[in-house]
């Protein structure tokens, strides 16, 4: 039997063993605390202030605080464009699971239309998913009320406090103020992004969009400690936006009230200017619209109703419509005459009712049979006779007319502070080579320019402008609407420096006189005859007719009804008053006016507004005897019309 051996322990190298074990397993534990106090260290110092934002993200969330927009007023503080509080419907699109199927349900808790929802998609894509996106603006007290009901069933979706715009004058101030619109995915590519944040609303028109960067403001912003469904528990931080600055125009309300309130309702415009230093006093655009539907997107229904609208009410006539002149050119063209030595003002021009080109059978003729005789230049403006103006333009030569008669910004823009003005036509050699396959320019051409037909075309805007400066004795100013900038409520406002002038374009002060003297004979006894009876200062104007139509025979016209005579013609009028010293210009236009004398009536309504806002004025007598605007023209009334076509050129 074989005896097993029992192993004698060495304890030694046990012992031995164990150390080295427990030194190894204990250094292990050491650099697994080293680095795990390495990683600590990395995270909780070196990182310090880079995980102390992550976490803050996920705790606090800054929410811009879009400015208040600056408010606009009339020259009197009359409130033009208000900023009033609403609610809206925003959604947060990475907080909602499903937003086809919320779009769905949310639908009948709060109304939505086709418009909001479109209006929501299109914005949802030029958006950030953090962002917040409008749904529906304008919430009314029921929907709020359903929602709060309804709101655990809609995460990422809110009822937002905001400040939306208001016109109280609705249409009245349309053309002028302009309106604000949402901005769109065009209107992203050119804001700045930052100082744009949370704003939703950005100038489209008039005043709101030409001075958009003063209006709009500066940004703030909050920061605000949410819950882990994304809902503001409080507020930790609030850095105050700067509110855009205020703005006073120079116009009127009392004065534009009135030279709307004259159209009634017929399609033209006006515009009357303070001839001393170029405040624009009121700006009618017939017929307008209500601006407050732009405001938060407009209905698919509404806006095709405005631009399928016969009679164009969207369209700026004031600003952009442009119409031959007529026989209001014919003072600036005396002017002209004076000053370039071609006339005098007591040379005589015989009007037998027919001109002439000398050596040729081209011939044009007045509008009265026979003509009126033997005129000088007070008796021609004031009878608007076109032969005296047909001679005095082939006098002057078509280069020297449209030099002249572009010192008045005629073929130009007049600079006023409003983006999108007409430019119109002036008649020159220059404009015709650019603009017409005849290139040569012919001298028939020329005597139609005298009386304002042709190639003309201007704005009312131009032709207030012109009127202006030469009320002002020739010296020009740049029109401009807004006389001063407001910080605040509280503050003064702050007036804009003076629009620039130029010297005079009138070198001697009595070729002025005798201008002023023949357009106060246009009201005293000529084609503005009792239009302004019982007014207490002296009128100085002129009226034009243009035909809307060419014609094509030298036959006479014996159909004298107004409705036939407005369908052919548009109506102009342009006044100044008091005649020695102006401080109130106009020019108004009908676009169907069956004489140029249609369109006083709108001039004196805008002059006896204008009084009536004036200290010191003295008292008025009622113009009782004044005739109706479709009366039958007096002695001289004009058509200012070739004979042949509109162009007038010589065969």
């Amino acid at each position: 039997m074989k005896v097993r051996r029992r192993s004698i322990k060495d304890a030694r190298g046990e012992s031995t063993l164990f150390r080295y074990r427990a030194l190894a397993g204990f250094a292990l534990i050491v650099l697994g605390l080293a680095a795990l106090g390495g990683r600590f260290f990395y995270l909780q110092v070196l990182r310090h202030d880079e995980f102390v934002t992550r976490s803050d993200a996920n705790r606090v969330k800054p929410r811009a605080i879009p400015p208040a927009r600056g408010l606009i007023f009339d020259r009197n503080g009359v409130l033009l464009a208000d900023n009033v509080p609403a609610f809206r419907l925003e959604v947060v699109p990475e907080q909602v699971p499903d937003m086809a199927a919320m779009l769905a349900q949310i639908g009948a808790v709060v109304p939505l239309d086709q418009d909001d929802i479109d209006a929501f998609r299109k914005q949802l894509k030029q958006s950030r998913r953090f962002e917040s996106v409008p749904l529906k603006l304008r919430l009314s007290e029921d929907d709020i009320a359903r929602f709060a009901i309804n709101r655990w069933r809609f995460p990422g979706v809110d009822v937002v406090p905001y400040l939306t715009r208001r016109y109280p004058f609705g249409a009245r101030f349309a053309h002028v103020v302009g309106y604000v619109g949402r901005i769109d995915a065009d209107d992203l590519q050119r804001l700045d992004p930052v100082r744009y944040k949370g704003t939703s609303h950005v100038g489209r028109s008039g005043i709101e969009r030409s001075y958009e960067d003063v209006l709009h403001g500066t940004p703030g912003y909050e920061l605000v400690e949410v819950n882990a469904d994304g809902r503001t528990q409080r507020v930790l931080e609030t850095h105050a936006p700067v509110p855009g600055k205020n703005l006073y125009l120079s116009i009127d309300v009392r004065v534009q009230k009135a030279a709307e309130e004259a159209f009634e309702g017929r399609p033209g415009a006006a515009v009357a200017i303070d001839p001393r230093n170029g405040q624009v006093l009121a700006m009618v655009s017939v017929p307008s619209f209500d601006p407050n539907l732009f405001v938060n997107g407009i209905s698919h229904a509404d806006y095709t109703a405005l631009t399928t609208a016969e009679d164009k009410p969207l369209y700026n006539r004031a600003l952009r419509g442009v119409y031959p002149p007529g026989s209001t050119v014919k003072p600036f063209l005396a002017l002209g005459g004076l000053e370039y030595g071609v006339r005098r003002p007591q040379d005589t021009v015989l009007s037998t009712g027919e001109f002439c080109l000398p050596g040729t059978t081209f011939c044009r003729r007045d509008d009265k049979r026979g003509g009126d005789g033997v005129v000088n230049m007070v008796r021609a403006i004031q009878l608007s006779t076109n032969t005296y103006f047909y001679k005095l333009a082939l006098d002057l030569g078509i280069d020297r007319l449209s030099e002249w008669m572009s010192r008045f910004s005629f073929g130009g823009r007049t600079g006023i502070d409003l983006i999108g003005e007409s430019e119109g036509v002036l008649p020159s050699r220059a404009w015709k080579a650019a603009n017409s396959k005849q290139k040569a320019w012919f001298p028939g051409e020329t005597i139609i320019a005298g009386i304002g037909q042709g190639y003309w075309a201007v704005t009312p805007l131009q032709l207030a402008h012109a009127t202006a400066t030469l009320a002002g004795h020739g010296v020009p100013y740049a029109p401009r609407l807004v006389m001063s900038t407001q910080k605040g409520v509280d503050s003064r406002p702050e007036p804009l420096a003076n629009p620039p002038s130029g010297p005079s374009l009138i070198r001697r002060p009595e070729d002025w006189a005798v201008i002023n003297q023949g357009m106060q004979a246009v009201v005293e006894a000529g084609t503005g005859k009792g239009q302004f009876t019982g007014f207490p200062y002296e009128v100085a104007g002129k009226s034009g007719t243009a035909e809307r139509f060419s014609r094509t025979t030298n036959a006479y016209d014996t159909n004298r009804n107004s409705s036939y005579l407005a369908a052919r013609h548009r109506a102009w009028f342009i006044a100044y008053t008091p005649a020695e010293a102006p401080r109130i210009a106009v020019a108004a236009v009908l676009e169907a006016g069956a004489w140029g004398r249609d369109a006083a009536p709108i001039t004196r309504r805008i002059f006896d507004a204008w009084l009536a806002t004036q200290d010191g004025a003295p008292p008025q007598t009622p113009a009782s005897s004044s005739p109706p605007a479709t009366a039958a023209p007096p002695a001289g009334e004009e058509e200012d019309v070739p004979v042949q076509g509109g162009a007038g050129g010589m065969p």
